[in-house]
Order: structure tokens, then sequence, then C-alpha cells
């Protein structure tokens, strides 16, 4: 089962309520000596969006970099490389959701003058491709933005997708539904 697809079959376990059983002892006995996951994940920091959970997955399965707004910022790229370069994740996804504050906030420009501000700067040219009316579709369109910005701003993501050994995919979670949508 290739990478994307354990990821969806583990969401579709979320859905349907039927987890997989999990040791957490034994797997955290199995990752002393090292972690080997097989995604890297950019994640809103939306306490709602628990990765671990919307996928079903153990300890060390996926490499998680959280940012309110799923944004990216040099901390955030150097976290993806160290994903994608040094535990050698096949896949690199940018996760976004409905109802997202971030981007919500940005959608109505309240910037207040304080660290916020650095995280709406980060999405206001999505809002100025979508306008502030549709939240939803800009929170797409920011899952995509910050995808084409991964891919065009580090050197080692444009490597592996160029050596066919990293797919860069951007998801959508529903805080309604539990389900995860691929966005094209």
């Amino acid at each position: 089962m290739d990478e994307l697809a354990k990821l969806l079959e583990g969401n579709k376990r979320f859905v349907n309520r039927e987890f997989k059983s999990k040791d957490l002892s034994a797997q955290r006995s199995e990752t002393i000596s090292g972690q080997h996951p097989f995604v890297t994940i950019v994640s809103c920091s939306d306490s709602r969006v628990v990765p671990e959970y919307i996928f079903d997955a153990g300890i060390g399965e996926l490499f998680i970099i959280r940012a309110a707004g799923n944004v990216v910022d040099s901390c955030a790229l150097g976290s993806i490389e160290y994903g994608v370069g040094h535990l050698h994740t096949p896949l690199l996804v940018v996760l976004g959701h409905e109802k997202c504050g971030a981007v919500t906030a940005a959608c109505k420009m309240l910037c207040e003058n304080n660290h916020i501000d650095s995280v709406l700067e980060k999405i206001k040219p999505v809002v100025g491709k979508t306008g502030p009316s549709d939240v939803e579709k800009t929170i797409e369109e920011n899952v995509r933005w910050v995808k084409d910005c991964i891919e065009n701003s580090s050197k080692v993501v444009k490597e592996k997708v160029a050596e066919g050994k990293l797919t860069v995919v951007g998801l959508k979670y529903s805080l309604t539904t539990g389900k995860v949508e691929i966005l094209k």
C-alpha cells in the first residue's frame, strides 16, 4: 500500500470509529532507537486537528510540523527538510481544515499589531486571490499556496520530487464529518 493510501485508510478507520489496536507502550519502546515516519505533515495548530487521530496513526508514524493556518516560515521549512531529507519520508502533506481560525482572521483582516500578524501576513496573498467573503474557498487555496511555496522554496523538496522519491499532496480535513479530501 502506498503512503497516501495508507494515510487515507487510517482516516477511513477514524471516520468509521474502527481504530486499529495500538499498544502504545510497545510502540514507545520500539521507537526509542529512532523514528521512521512514512509521512511529513504540515498541519494547522488548531487543537481540533490532531493528525495522529485523524489518520489513526501510532507513535513514530507521522512527522508533524504545526503552525496556525499551516503557514510555513524558515523554521518550519527546516523541519520539513528534516522530515523529507533526513528521515526520508516519501510523502509530504499540507493539511488544512474547515473553519480555520487563522484563515478566517486573515479574511477579516484582523490585525492587532502583535505576533499573530506574522501569521496573517502569510495568508493575506491567498485572500487577495479568493476574496475575503469565501473563507472555505480561501482555506483550500491556502493549502495549495503553502504546498506550492514549499515546493518552490526548498531545494531538498525539489530534488526529492524530481528524483521520484517524494510526493507532495494537499488535503483538507472536515471538522464536521472527520473526512479528509484530496485537494487538486
